[in-house]
């Protein structure tokens, strides 16, 4: 299962306390800082499956100071991994921290606490900084497959990129997203919204906030459906209602199981939803040339 908020608390180690000088020995070193924990981006969408309800992460503590002006040994740094798309938010105030938009993104954010000054005056180390954090997950991906429950979003996705998502025929057989990779390019299977999404029906706000970072939607549209067009505009309206930019983004209108009508009700139902999109695709699974002129379309 795909986990896509955690809530977790950082803190940077604490500084180590300086040495005393003693009367008549040689002067006390300063403690070591405290370690520095950082958080960076991997391509691996589950990581944020490794944080429980109330977990805490702290960075290595910073040594005491030694004789003879020593300096005592820094404590370790600590480095979490989160999925890229991961938007770090500030617990208390509910800011944005930081975004990981790239693999490799990485971001200081507790430092460590500096160590204690030694000798006469030794003084102990300071603590690190301390974050509750909330960490908040959406898909960056190149194209989202988007539509109503059944529309063959992810046979669709298996086809074009060899991925292995479970399909049946019946609505929400998708309940989390799902990720494949053709040419490069990466494509979301977006569980299916139903009417009442954007204010959160079904799983419906959970779903949706994962097309806001994608680049293209590949709105899906059953040659099953009994109303097209009708379909297309309830898929549309939550998206508008949820934010309006999502219903600004570029869109393609792919028209799903054509195999199941005749050459002319594909037409048909092709010229209908061309007054809505100007870019519509008939394709069927089952047909290896439509694929491939799907294929193209995302290619270029």
């Amino acid at each position: 299962m795909l986990i896509d908020r955690a809530e977790i608390t950082l803190c940077g180690g604490h500084g180590g306390a300086g040495m005393p000088k003693k009367p008549k020995g040689a002067d006390g070193g300063n403690g070591g800082n405290g370690g520095d924990v950082y958080l960076r981006g991997s391509s691996n969408l589950n990581l944020l499956n490794q944080f429980g309800p109330v977990d805490f992460f702290s960075a290595g503590n910073g040594a005491m100071g030694a004789r003879n002006n020593k300096t005592g040994k820094g404590g370790d740094d600590i480095e979490i991994l989160l999925p890229v798309g991961t938007s770090i938010i500030d617990r208390k105030t509910g800011e944005l921290v930081f975004e990981i938009n790239k693999i490799d993104d990485r971001f200081l954010i507790c430092t460590g606490g500096r160590g204690g000054h030694g000798g006469i005056t030794a003084d102990k180390g300071l603590a690190g900084e301390r974050k509750n954090l909330i960490l908040s997950l959406r898909l960056i991906a190149d194209f989202g497959l988007i539509g109503l429950p059944n529309a063959g979003k992810s046979s669709l996705l298996n086809e074009i990129t060899n991925a292995n998502v479970k399909v049946a025929n019946y609505p929400f057989t998708t309940l989390e997203p799902n990720l494949g990779v053709y040419e490069g390019k990466c494509l979301a299977d977006i569980p299916g919204l139903i009417e009442g999404a954007s204010v959160g029906r079904g799983l419906g706000i959970e779903f949706l906030k994962h097309i806001e970072k994608v680049g293209v939607l590949l709105h899906c549209i059953s040659s099953e459906s009994e109303d097209v067009k009708k379909d297309y505009a309830l898929v549309r309206h939550e998206l508008s209602e949820f934010k309006p930019e999502l219903s600004e983004k570029q869109e393609i209108i792919i028209l799903t199981k054509t195999d199941l009508l005749e050459d002319k009700a594909v037409e048909m139902l092709t010229k209908t939803l061309k007054k809505v999109c100007k870019k519509v695709i008939p394709v069927s699974i089952h047909n290896h040339e439509s694929l491939e002129q799907l294929k193209k379309v995302l290619r270029k």
